[in-house]
């Protein structure tokens, strides 16, 4: 099952950038997250550690459903911030504008709202660690300490630093799957207006 979610998204993150290593990259750096997010997790309630600031008597492991539950919510909530900023680039990219001035202007334009998205979210599940049963303040914590890293660290530093040292590269694909995004890609509205090209007409960027 969860093969089949990673291959549907793959698909889906390539009718909408067209690209490759974009949808390539986001698995693997949302993945990476979620593997750090759990070991945040293993640390405090396997290993016992903040058991007097969160109130609880550690029992020596983290349920099988904290984990399920968190790497399932966690991927969604990474994934739509994932498809936020990228919808927000690709217009750029679409317009003319070089990878550079793309990624800088959708992260201006998107940064804001994924950050206080975020932090609504996280006040939310931090609520829970106020609960009295244990499963309930891992659920918390878990998905807490998931939406707050994949939206400042990932978000905000790490989507933005490896798509400027790709460049170009973000966007390619071989000319058999770029027919296939010429007739089957997703396209949000037309492309912005008036935004600088780093060639000229006609060229190649």
């Amino acid at each position: 099952m969860g093969t089949f979610i990673v291959l549907v998204t793959f698909v889906l993150l390539f009718l909408m950038t067209g690209s490759l290593l974009v949808p390539l990259k986001a698995l693997v750096i949302n993945l990476l997250s979620l593997a750090a997010s759990v070991g945040v997790l293993t640390w405090v309630f396997q290993e016992g550690h903040l058991t007097g600031l969160l109130g609880f008597a550690p029992i020596g492991g983290v349920e099988a459903y904290v984990v399920v539950t968190a790497v399932g919510v966690g991927f969604g909530l990474a994934m739509d911030y994932e498809v936020f900023l990228l919808g927000r680039i690709k217009e750029y990219w679409d317009a003319g504008a070089d990878n550079d001035t793309a990624v800088a202007k959708g992260l201006q334009r998107s940064g804001r709202i994924v950050t206080f998205a975020a932090l609504i979210m996280v006040v939310v599940f931090l609520g829970f660690v106020s609960g009295e049963l244990l499963i309930v303040k891992e659920v918390g914590l878990a998905l807490a300490i998931v939406v707050a890293l994949d939206a400042t660290v990932v978000r905000m530093l790490l989507v933005p630093a490896t798509m400027t040292l790709l460049g170009r590269w973000n966007w390619w694909a071989p000319a058999p799957l770029k027919r296939v995004y010429a007739r089957y890609g997703l396209v949000d509205g037309p492309a912005l207006q008036g935004v600088p090209s780093a060639s000229a007409p006609g060229e190649p960027r």
